[in-house]
């Protein structure tokens, strides 16, 4: 597998720009032999700015929105609509302006009372016959999380299952769905977007084989971290 391979940007807009100048190619990319791109979403400040590039960009018109399929790598497990969902952030910015196939947006249950272990397997099986994400983006988060896998909780060490229920996040809201680490890693690149000061420690800790979630994704084909300065800061 190679090593990742790292891309800092002067500040967090010029990474959100240059995130979704690549984005839009790298769908184009995996439609070309006619097929349908599959791709990962995250959320997050910079990633709404990500898609509101995306949205604005007139680049846009070259991906065939039709066959977009959108998954989520995790979710806050709240009511269908709260502002605080990844995928309200994802429809507001992006898939509201773009002509996608409802079909194929993918959105982790939201709470409707049946519990997110429930929600957590009904994403689960949902993603069965997914072979591989195209491009799978995440965050970081200060404690080096990624998705909603925290260190020290036991999430970290499920293989047996696609999608599992977190309770007790250390960052609200308190419970949340997200995606294993063995399905994290069946995409063929798997891009960081991270941006800030706050991230650095955690930047460098990942990118130097620190013992950390974020140390852990990569892509089958590349594994991209693209930073800012700021993000950058704390690297050799």
């Amino acid at each position: 597998m190679r090593q990742p391979e790292l891309l800092i940007q002067a500040d967090a807009e010029d990474l959100a720009y240059a995130v979704a100048s690549r984005f839009i190619t790298r769908v184009v990319d995996a439609q070309s032999t006619g097929g349908v791109a599959h791709v990962v979403l995250t959320g997050g400040r910079v990633a709404a700015v990500v898609y509101r590039a995306v949205a604005e960009s007139p680049a846009r018109v070259e991906i065939d929105w039709r066959r977009v399929e959108f998954w989520w790598g995790d979710e806050r497990f709240l009511p269908d609509g709260d502002p605080d969902r990844n995928e309200t952030q994802a429809r507001d910015a992006l898939l509201s302006h773009v002509d996608v196939d409802p079909a194929r947006v993918h959105p982790m249950p939201a709470d409707t009372g049946q519990g997110a272990e429930a929600a957590a397997a009904t994403y689960a099986a949902e993603l069965a016959g997914v072979p591989k994400f195209d491009v799978l983006m995440l965050g970081v988060g200060p404690d080096g999380h990624v998705a909603s896998l925290f260190p020290g909780y036991p999430q970290l060490e499920v293989t047996d299952v696609d999608a599992v229920a977190v309770h007790d996040s250390p960052k609200p809201p308190p419970t949340r769905v997200s995606l294993t680490f063995p399905r994290l890693a069946r995409a063929r690149e798997v891009w960081f977007v991270v941006s800030g000061e706050d991230k650095a420690d955690a930047v460098a800790q990942a990118l130097g084989g620190g013992d950390i979630p974020a140390a852990r994704p990569k892509g089958e084909d590349r594994t991209l971290w693209l930073i800012d300065q700021a993000a950058a800061s704390k690297l050799a």
